[in-house]
């Protein structure tokens, strides 16, 4: 291989990961999502900008492919197939409503723009999608995954999700360049996206029925990783060789490996690699733009951004009004799923790989997603902020058995999602008790929100995020962190809330219990007093034994 080659991409490598570093701890301090960083530090670093990355190389397009598999098969292994069946009427009425709602109008007036009907129906579609990622996070941090308007956004994204299977497989059916799609080609492709599914579903039988167990015993994580790898790259080619895009192989190995006891341990291996190559893709990505085009037509794309904001939250709302919800909780979540997502650029980039969509009309995407994104943050704070305000009014929603955080006399908090607090959760759950779940990781969280918890990521030091709990109607906190200094803060945080709380509270050291129980505690279990009687009361019983 040549040196040149191997400086050269080792160099736009090495930009493209520090641009994305800077930007992400940017828009961290800032608390906006980091795929605006990506997108935007990509445009400062590519031709449009100081030029530091070139398109005239592809040595970072393969690593920027690798990004979106990644993405896509996280997708695929979070698919639930019973909560897809628990919600099966939400997910079919609602998202091909709110899919329809924003694709029918949006290829009307990128008609009228000038677009032919190929490109202004991709365009359309991949506009429909919201973030998958950005909705999902905020829900589990706001503690609504599992209220009423939380389950249909949920559905309605899901139903987006599998709607990118079949627009990945029409983006090549609508090149231009080629031949006109006859009936024999779209039969063709039917019968081959059914085999592959077919394949697919005996496959993941398979690997429930016997690898799982197989890994399970053999208990080396090197070789779960090695296997999803197997699965990822075998899915990926299995997908084209067929003539299927690669990325519908990546999809079809997170469904494969999804469902089963080793669905969380691998999706927790992949999520360091996942979040580097799609940082490396968004990156990659934003090194497309050309700024100018903002001075060229400024006024075509904030009328753009507002258009896309406005249409897709009246779309949601009324999908969302469809399938139970109230008006009021309906617009808040609706303003919520009006942002573009992250498959909007996978599809819009493919386009343009394709010839479908022209690069002028990619760039004035690009700026009107960009947009949607900025504001998200925002837009998602007021959207559920308002639909919050009908969980305390439980007439406001239009199905009583999904309705939001009960204030019963039974309802508890426990806090830190360590061994310990999965078991007083679960137990509490057998007393059937309402339990609210908080941890600073949504990993820990994940399987708890699947089961049907009340869940909440964040800091539990926070007010806020106490708030977002309904810990002030809560009787009893059960405290599991680990950390003895973080213990006490949460303590006092909860005390603050509710003077009348029973709080319980694990601690490590013994040196701790007095600052903790000062920060009201009621109760302390101090783990190396605990272990010292115990050792004391066993190192009695053998010597009373042995003499």
């Amino acid at each position: 291989m040549d040196d040149s080659f191997v400086t050269q991409f080792v160099g736009s490598l090495l930009t493209v990961l520090v641009a994305g570093f800077v930007a992400g701890a940017v828009c961290k301090r800032l608390g906006i999502s980091m795929l605006v960083g990506y997108l935007v530090v990509g445009g400062v670093i590519g031709e449009g900008g100081f030029g530091l990355v070139t398109q005239e190389s592809h040595e970072l397009e393969y690593l920027a492919k690798a990004g979106a598999l990644l993405l896509l098969f996280s997708v695929g292994i979070e698919f639930s197939f019973d909560e897809l069946k628990r919600m099966l009427r939400h997910f079919l009425v609602g998202g091909s409503a709110q899919m329809l709602l924003v694709t029918l109008p949006l290829m009307g007036l990128y008609l009228l723009y000038g677009m032919s009907w190929r490109p202004a129906l991709l365009a359309a579609a991949a506009c429909a999608l919201s973030s998958t990622i950005l909705v999902f996070k905020a829900l589990a941090e706001w503690g609504h995954s599992s209220t009423p308007h939380g389950r249909r956004a949920i559905s309605i994204l899901l139903f987006q999700d599998v709607a990118l299977v079949p627009l990945m497989l029409l983006i090549p059916l609508l090149t231009g360049g080629g031949a006109v799609p006859t009936i024999a080609t779209y039969s063709w492709l039917l019968v081959k996206s059914l085999l592959f599914l077919v394949a697919v579903i005996l496959f993941r039988m398979a690997t429930s029925r016997w690898m799982v167990t197989l890994l399970s015993q053999f208990r080396s994580v090197e070789l779960v990783i090695l296997f999803t790898l197997v699965v990822l790259t075998g899915a990926c080619w299995g997908s084209a060789v067929i003539g299927l895009p690669p990325a519908i192989g990546a999809l079809a190995a997170g469904l494969i490996l999804s469902g089963n006891r080793l669905s969380t341990q691998i999706d927790t291996i992949i999520l360091p690699y996942r979040e580097s190559f799609a940082a490396i893709f968004f990156v990659t990505l934003g090194t497309l733009l050309q700024p100018a085009l903002l001075l060229q037509e400024p006024v075509l794309l904030i009328v753009g951004i507002i258009v896309i904001l406005a249409l897709k939250t009246i779309a949601a709302a009324l999908a969302l009004r469809l399938i139970g919800l109230r008006w009021k909780a309906s617009f808040g979540m609706g303003v919520g799923l009006a942002q573009l997502g992250e498959f909007s650029f996978l599809i819009v980039a493919t386009a343009v790989q394709e010839g479908v969509i022209a690069p002028a009309n990619y760039h004035r995407l690009l700026f009107i997603a960009l947009g949607t994104l900025i504001v998200t943050p925002h837009l998602m704070t007021l959207g559920l902020r308002w639909a919050d305000l009908t969980l305390t009014n439980p007439q406001d929603d239009g199905d009583s058995t999904l309705a939001g955080p009960k204030v019963s006399i039974q309802q508890a908090l426990v806090i830190g999602i360590g061994p310990i607090g999965r078991q007083i959760a679960s137990r509490m759950e057998t007393f059937g008790i309402d339990v609210c779940l908080i941890d600073y990781s949504p990993i820990n969280l994940h399987p708890f929100a699947q089961q049907g918890f009340q869940t909440v990521a964040g800091d539990a030091r926070d007010p806020d995020v106490l708030h977002r709990a309904n810990a002030r109607h809560c009787r009893l906190a059960v405290v599991c962190v680990p950390a003895d200094d973080i213990a006490a803060l949460v303590v006092k945080a909860l005390r603050e809330l509710g003077p009348e709380m029973a709080i319980l509270v694990r601690c490590r050291f013994l040196g701790n219990v007095s600052e903790i129980k000062k920060a009201g505690a009621n109760n302390i279990i101090c783990e190396e007093r605990e272990a010292s009687t115990a050792l004391l009361y066993q190192c009695d019983h053998y010597f009373r034994t042995t003499t």
